[in-house]
C-alpha cells in the first residue's frame, strides 16, 4: 500500500509559479503527476523514477515544469513555472510498484486526492 497526499495547489496569474508537493509513503517504482481539467481526460505531465531520479515530461509542460524528489524519497515535488491558463486542472500524484506505459493512468495503482490549480489570464 502506498499513501499519497498532495498539497500546494492554488490560484495564480498566467506567467506565475506554483510548487506542488506529494507526500508518499511506501516504496514505488515511479511516481507521476497527472492533471484533469473539466470535460477532459486525465493527462500525465511528469514522471520520476524513484531509484535514479530520471525524469520525463509531456510536450505540453517540458521546459516549464520540473519534477523532483527529496533525498529521503518521501516527498515528490512538481515545480510549475510560466503557468498558462490551459494548465488549470486538478493535479494528482500517482504511484506504482510495477512497470508499464508511464503516461497511461491505468499503469498506476495508487492515487492521491488531488489538488486544484487555477490560472487566470
Amino acid at each position: 500500500q502506498v499513501q499519497l497526499v498532495e498539497s500546494g495547489g492554488g490560484s495564480v496569474q498566467a506567467g506565475g509559479s506554483l510548487r506542488l508537493s506529494c507526500a508518499a509513503s511506501g516504496p514505488s517504482t515511479f511516481i507521476g503527476w497527472f492533471r484533469q481539467a473539466p470535460g477532459k481526460e486525465r493527462e500525465g505531465v511528469a514522471v520520476i523514477w524513484r531509484s535514479n531520479s530520471n525524469t520525463f515530461y509531456s510536450d505540453s509542460v517540458d521546459g516549464r515544469f520540473t519534477i523532483s524528489q527529496d533525498a529521503t524519497k518521501t516527498m515528490v515535488y512538481l515545480q510549475m513555472d510560466n503557468l498558462k491558463p490551459e494548465d488549470a486542472a486538478v493535479y494528482y500524484c500517482a504511484a506504482t510498484r510495477g512497470y508499464g506505459v508511464i503516461w497511461d493512468h491505468t499503469t498506476y495503482d495508487w492515487w492521491g486526492q488531488g489538488t486544484q490549480v487555477t490560472v487566470s489570464s
